[in-house]
């Protein structure tokens, strides 16, 4: 008799796990209630980019010196994007400023950020800005990761139809035109994709750049679409459950499905995803999951909480579109994971992740 209740016991214990179980996965799945962009994240979000984007130090210029005459300050050198940390985090600071201004247009502190655009964003600093990229030592500068954010710079400011809109991206004009002409060239030539989790991916650069190309571009649209196809088109059993990295910031498996969600229609798309990523629109908890920063005030490693909001993005942009609640939920979790741990007073990933928690707002907009 002893051993009959020793069995329903374990047998309830079994019952009880499993129920856990379940209730811990419901949770999960069940988290599907969209991330309002609302005012109380726009005044988080924005001193991020707003105090950085005319801080000049510490920098990391990624320069190459022809010689003695290239030693400059930051501002000397890059008078429009100086602050930051790096020319790239200045770009997509500009952009986090200009999107809240553009979503909130009687934000508080909408008079406070259009004095320092006004200072950043000018005809003259621009034109400075062309003459860097044409210089034979650095005409490659900021390739491919710089070049879209500053797609995404030139989309935004053309969308916002205010004056001081129009004046911005008029005086872009010209660092927009050869950024969009050097990524023809770049992607025509390219014949490999580069496949990591950080600044150079590919898959990454183009969709970004091809958000832009759509609107202002078909040259650069059809470039794009036709590389795209050419490098992904038969990939199959990405190795999703390899990642991350310890320094990723993006996810090459989920950049790559959602370039391809931006260049095949939905029904090709949807035939592609399952053999690029199997059974993951089923069950995409089980292959990814939330990503931890150990030492935030170590730049590389404070690159996970970015993998957070560019997983996420990733996630909202493949889950709209396939209306697949799964990836949603796990899109949420993803974006709560990092959200309330950005402001640590850390400079490493101050600098830079409010563009990431914004932009993935966006997508799931």
């Amino acid at each position: 008799m002893k051993y009959l209740y020793l069995i329903l016991i374990l047998f309830c214990l079994g019952c009880n796990n499993t129920t856990e179980t379940t209730k811990v996965s419901k949770t999960v799945e069940d988290n599907v209630t969209p991330i309002p962009l609302d005012g109380k994240k726009a005044n988080y979000l924005y001193h991020f980019a707003f105090d950085c984007v005319d801080q000049e130090y510490p920098n990391k210029l990624g320069q190459v010196l022809g010689d003695a005459t290239y030693l400059k300050t930051p501002q000397e050198l890059h008078p429009a994007f100086y602050g930051c940390f790096d020319w790239h985090s200045s770009v997509h600071g500009h952009w986090t400023l200009v999107n809240l201004l553009k979503d909130f247009p009687n934000f508080e502190h909408r008079e406070a950020i259009l004095a320092k655009l006004k200072l950043t964003l000018t005809k003259d600093n621009i034109l400075k800005e062309v003459a860097y990229f044409d210089d034979v030592y650095n005409n490659t500068f900021e390739r491919t990761y710089g070049w879209a954010w500053l797609l995404k710079l030139a989309e935004s400011l053309n969308e916002w139809n205010t004056p001081e809109g129009q004046e911005f991206s008029k005086n872009l004009a010209p660092l927009t035109q050869l950024i969009e002409e050097k990524c023809i060239e770049f992607f025509n030539k390219l014949n490999y994709p580069i496949r990591v989790g950080e600044h150079p991916n590919t898959a990454f650069g183009m969709s970004f750049a091809l958000d832009y190309a759509k609107k202002y571009s078909p040259e650069l649209e059809q470039v794009i679409i036709e590389k795209a196809k050419m490098f992904y088109l038969n990939d199959e059993d990405c190795p999703l459950t390899w990642e991350p990295g310890g320094f990723d910031f993006l996810s090459p498996c989920l950049q790559e499905a959602s370039l391809m969600a931006k260049v095949l229609p939905k029904e090709d798309y949807t035939k592609w995803l399952d053999l690029f990523l199997p059974d993951f629109k089923n069950n995409p908890s089980k292959y990814i999951s939330t990503v931890e920063v150990v030492d935030k005030s170590d730049g590389k490693m404070a690159h996970l909480d970015g993998l957070n909001f560019s997983r996420a993005w990733c996630l909202f942009e493949i889950g709209y579109i396939l209306n697949n609640q799964n990836m949603i939920a796990l899109a949420n979790t993803h974006f709560e994971a990092s959200y309330s741990k950005m402001d640590t007073g850390e400079y490493a990933g101050a600098h830079w992740l409010a563009s990431f928690a914004l932009y993935a707002l966006k997508a799931e907009e």
